[in-house]
């Protein structure tokens, strides 16, 4: 099967490579490094395409910008791919304010021209969108919390599981990129349910691996840890850092990609994380790093939280295990947070990770 990846260079887009690449899948990947032009040097994803151009063999990488809908249109006319994940993404609330052109045109218009390229081209493959939770805008929020010594909870016994996929996405403040995304994954539920076209919305919560390139707008256990790791200082914006969210990494993602491409159906959607299980708040975090790095976190407070931000969010999993009965969460989350110390240690010592060397090992 050829699988088209885009956002290839990226946390979920170079698992979603990896893994089916091992599968003996032949991979299209479509990355154009925008996160190095979003975030700077500490986004920049070069390191990862070179570590998969080091490592797989049935890999091939297109440097290509989504938005561009000719381009698009003819790569599908000419490779055809059988299933498509599209990760490539502008992925944060706080920098969407300061580009919004950018945000939309990648998030919504670059959807769109996939969906419309595949629908010409490829309309039986399965198409499948890494969304977000932030298409619910700051709705969870009105869940009743109850405020405990670390963290927020939700204080209704009904709600325990989590925010569920009926959670309402309209009458909310989401953030424009919260609103970029809400376009996407209509639109990719639409292409489903009005064209029959085998199509999914996954609603990412926090997705995390030792392969993310973290900053501070984008990615905050990553970041965190690299703050923490480098003796640095973390800020913790509002809600007295009880902030609670749960985490997912990049297998089990892609592992629930894997389920629905066994079984796909048009226009469905799921949330996806780490569930209640995998949930933690910044300042449960902030100790359980720095108890694996033996030392205290620095850390200071500004008393203003993100606007659109959850003060709760817990995914709740039952419709996803639901439909795919197979599918677990092998990666708890101290294995997470123990494999986001070692790759950060492990790159203070060797440089493992570094252009330079992955281009070594390459050649």
């Amino acid at each position: 099967m050829k699988i088209l990846v885009t956002g290839s260079s990226g946390l979920i887009g170079s698992e979603a490579v990896l893994y089916f690449e091992r599968q003996g899948h032949a991979l299209y990947g479509i990355d154009n490094n925008m996160r190095a032009d979003f975030f700077g040097p500490a986004g920049d994803t070069t390191w990862n395409l070179d570590r998969l151009l080091a490592t797989t063999r049935r890999f091939q990488h297109f440097d290509l910008d989504i938005r561009d809908r000719a381009v698009m249109l003819e790569f599908f006319a000419v490779q055809r791919p059988d299933a498509v994940i599209h990760c490539a993404s502008q992925p944060s609330h706080d920098l969407a304010k300061d580009r919004p052109f950018d945000d939309f045109d990648v998030n919504a218009v670059g959807t769109l021209n996939l969906l419309e390229a595949s629908r010409r081209y490829t309309k039986e493959a399965p198409f499948l969108f890494m969304s977000t939770n932030k298409v619910y805008g700051d709705a969870p929020n009105e869940m009743p919390l109850t405020e405990l010594p670390t963290r927020w909870d939700y204080a209704r016994a009904s709600e325990y599981n989590g925010v569920t996929e009926m959670c309402r996405i309209d009458s909310s403040k989401h953030s424009l990129f919260g609103a970029s995304k809400v376009a996407a994954d209509v639109m990719t539920q639409e292409y489903g349910r009005y064209f029959g076209m085998p199509t999914a919305c996954f609603r990412g919560g926090c997705l995390t691996g030792p392969n993310h390139s973290g900053v501070e707008l984008h990615g905050f256990l990553s970041f965190l840890v690299k703050v923490a790791a480098r003796a640095g200082t973390y800020t913790i914006h509002g809600y007295k850092g009880k902030q609670v969210r749960d985490q997912i990494h990049s297998v089990d993602v892609v592992s629930a990609f894997d389920a629905f491409l066994k079984n796909p159906q048009a226009g469905s959607v799921y949330n996806l994380g780490g569930g209640r299980e995998n949930s933690l708040s910044i300042l449960e975090a902030l100790e359980a790093v720095g108890a694996l790095l033996g030392k205290t976190v620095q850390r200071d407070y500004k008393d203003e939280n993100r606007q659109g931000d959850h003060i709760c969010y817990i995914t709740d999993l039952r419709k996803l295990r639901g439909d795919f009965p197979d599918w677990q969460i092998t990666k708890p989350i101290t294995t997470i947070l123990e494999e986001l110390v070692e790759a950060e240690s492990r790159f203070k010592r060797t440089g493992e990770f570094s252009p330079a060397a992955l281009r070594a090992a390459a050649r």
